[in-house]
């Protein structure tokens, strides 16, 4: 007879001991839940979409280690994780998966009808992105995505159809989720590259930071724009100017591609989508005061 599961283990296997992935798809949707809810969403909607961040990207780490189970062991960053060392089960993942499926599913009975039809494209780009990296060179794409996809349901959530400002919003986080998880990416270059495993470092090549630098230049470009729409004012613009500081920063750490810099990079995109929610609260506010 199999042990239960250890705690720990399930931690791990959900990345809630890290919670880098929380954050980065916690502040696009807060963006949008604020535009969508024009600047004064109701709490209950915020909290729903809040616990629905946490709960989605603890489903989306326990299918990705389930999918990466046999690969994992082969690359030296994620080689400790409970699969690939043996301490899970494959079965031990669904059933985390699942139950974390489920447990979202309890928070749309708080949304219309209408959110609830939209979920399933989550759950789809959330369970096939996983497998991507066996099939193409740009799995993170769909990451995008799927990251990008509680966009067009917060204002769905809040009665709205999304729109063209909605579909800029979504296209403009695709991009920048492109930029960053390709940073996470080149961390581990040599690695996949034996292991078999595709990804947007492997692809781009030598131009791997000129890409990234392009699609953080679209980031930017579009986040403008939809402050423009928004009326915001300067203090949305001195937030798009911290971001690209941050940008530069990354750009610079780097340099030389080496995988612990590269995962630097990757994180400090945190400040980016903090920075950009303030400087989003602020240009509200001082509309709203003039």
């Amino acid at each position: 007879m199999h042990s239960l599961p250890r705690l720990a283990d399930i931690i791990a296997l959900t990345r809630l001991d890290r919670p880098i992935g929380i954050w980065l798809l916690l502040w696009p949707t807060l963006w949008a839940v604020w535009v969508a809810g024009d600047g004064t969403p109701a709490l209950g909607i915020v909290i729903v979409f809040a616990l629905g961040v946490v709960l989605m990207r603890s489903a989306g780490c326990a299918i990705n280690d389930y999918a990466d189970r046999h690969v994992d062991g082969q690359v030296r960053r994620t080689a400790d994780r409970p699969l690939a060392a043996g301490r899970l089960r494959p079965e031990d993942a669904l059933l985390v998966f699942g139950a974390l499926v489920a447990a979202s599913a309890c928070l749309l009975l708080f949304l219309n009808w209408q959110t609830f039809l939209w979920s399933f494209g989550a759950l789809a780009l959330a369970t096939l992105y996983p497998f991507m990296k066996r099939w193409t060179y740009l799995p993170q794409v769909v990451l995008g995505a799927a990251f990008s996809w509680a966009i067009p349901m917060a204002f769905v959530a809040q009665g709205k159809t999304p729109d063209a400002l909605c579909w800029l919003l979504y296209a403009s986080n695709l991009a920048w989720t492109v930029a960053y998880d390709t940073q996470y990416a080149m961390a581990d270059r040599d690695d996949d590259l034996r292991a078999g495993i595709k990804s947007t470092a492997i692809l781009f090549g030598d131009l791997d930071r000129v890409i990234i630098a392009g699609l953080q230049g679209l980031f930017l470009l579009g986040l403008w724009s939809v402050g423009r729409h928004l009326e915001l004012g300067s203090l949305w613009l001195a937030g798009l100017v911290i971001a690209a500081a941050l940008f530069l920063r990354q750009w610079w750490l780097t340099r030389e591609r080496q995988p612990e810099a590269c995962l630097a990079a990757f994180r400090d995109n945190h400040w980016v989508g903090l920075w950009l929610f303030i400087a989003l609260l602020a240009g509200m506010l001082q509309k709203a005061l003039v």
